[in-house]
């Protein structure tokens, strides 16, 4: 099957392509129906910009990384029911560039057919967005829309679809097919809506379809709803009510490292926190099974508070914990003590809430696992640790007797 990627402005990306192979490419009208994993589109003046929470939830906060991570696309894709050999995405992604570190590798489209991986391409061109890590200040330049394609795809009934980049914002322009295309059905599968930090968007993942949210739906025969959110996950009432607002059938939060490496909160206000968060989800979903995730192992962080910082001292991004140990003693929170509060919460909570469920975070990545596969930057895993992540995730919630496997769901 061939792949691959033209840069460059279409000067009219609606009119029919053909080449002496094929017949002309057909444009089809880039909706809602089509795709799966965004809550909200935004009409641009390029197409459509997706979002994974809604307007309302973004007018609420004026955080530019909860934007940014808003508008990232993990987990969202085009869903296509159609006998096309060729599907030409035109896109205007927006690239991330840090001051002092080498530029990140283009964003990634994965194609899947029927359920199976089926090719890869990148976009070239684009926005570019300069982000300095010590201030949070962003400077963004225009550049050109870019076209995504694929060719060879089987000729018979099939159903396509192409996962944009995880962490890459990416504007929609137009969707060309050499034959006609309608939504897919889902197939009957259970929507599995799941929120967390940058480790559930995908940091280092090689891939969307290789986030280990993404792995672990694969893994467990569900339609991924994607709300982890980069630096953001940090219990804010309207993702709450984003996802007690959203059809799901399962449903699981991932709640800690962020709480602690931008050390939002103190004790404190962190138990009434996760109870307000849960309760706005029952409001939505009062029998939905709810796992709740306590966060993997980072050794920067387990018994130190934040914040975290930005370290370039041997040349290379490490993140290091900047808070005092002795400061626990005033309610600053670390991974400890908030795994050891959400398993206290949870199960004071099942007592009468037999669908809540409780993960200890480190039963998906612990210290053998930091032993065998370090965190790169102290902070985040890379694709191998996403994989096992996933493989570990889908087999203690998807598997027999898990939350969200048989006699679980």
């Amino acid at each position: 099957m061939d792949t691959r990627t033209d840069d460059g402005a279409a000067a009219d990306p609606a009119a029919p392509r053909t080449s002496p192979q094929l017949g002309a490419l057909t444009e089809t009208p880039i909706t809602a129906a089509l795709l799966r994993g965004a809550l909200d589109l935004e009409r641009t003046e390029h197409g459509l910009l997706p979002h994974r929470l809604p307007a309302r939830a973004r007018a609420q906060c004026a955080d530019g990384q909860l934007a940014m991570a808003s508008a990232q696309p993990s987990g969202v894709r085009l869903v296509l029911a159609t006998r096309a050999t060729v599907v030409e995405l035109d896109v205007l992604p927006t690239k991330l560039a840090y001051p002092g570190v080498p530029p990140r590798p283009d964003g990634v489209y994965d194609l899947v057919v029927d359920g199976h991986r089926a090719g890869r391409a990148t976009a070239a061109g684009g926005k570019v967005m300069t982000v300095d890590l010590a201030t949070g200040a962003t400077v963004t330049r225009p550049g050109p829309v870019a076209t995504v394609r694929f060719a060879g795809l089987p000729a018979d009934d099939k159903r396509v679809e192409i996962w944009l980049p995880h962490r890459e914002v990416t504007e929609l322009v137009a969707l060309r097919t050499d034959a006609p295309v309608e939504p897919a059905s889902d197939q009957g599968r259970k929507v599995w809506l799941h929120h967390g930090s940058s480790i559930s968007h995908g940091s280092d993942a090689d891939s969307p379809t290789t986030t280990w949210p993404a792995l672990a739906a694969a893994g467990g025969g569900v339609e991924l709803v994607n709300l982890g959110l980069g630096g953001s996950a940090l219990l804010d009432p309207f993702t709450a009510r984003a996802i007690r607002d959203t059809p799901a059938d399962l449903i699981s939060v991932k709640i800690g490292i962020n709480l602690v490496n931008t050390d939002l909160m103190r004790l404190r206000a962190f138990v009434p926190a996760v109870h307000g968060f849960l309760d706005t989800i029952r409001d939505g979903h009062p029998d939905t099974p709810l796992l709740v995730v306590s966060p993997i192992l980072c050794p920067i962080h387990e018994d130190t508070p934040g914040p975290c910082a930005p370290d370039f001292s041997d040349g290379k991004l490490r993140f290091r914990a900047t808070g005092d140990p002795a400061e626990r003693a005033a309610g600053k929170l670390t991974l400890t003590v908030i795994r050891e509060e959400l398993a206290r919460l949870t199960a004071a909570r099942a007592a009468d809430d037999p669908h809540l469920h409780h993960l200890d975070g480190r039963d998906l990545y612990g210290e053998a696992d930091y032993a065998e596969l370090p965190l790169p930057d102290e902070l985040h895993p890379d694709a191998a640790t996403h994989r096992r992540i996933g493989e570990r995730f889908a087999a203690l919630a998807f598997g027999p007797g898990g939350p969200f496997g048989t006699g679980g769901a």
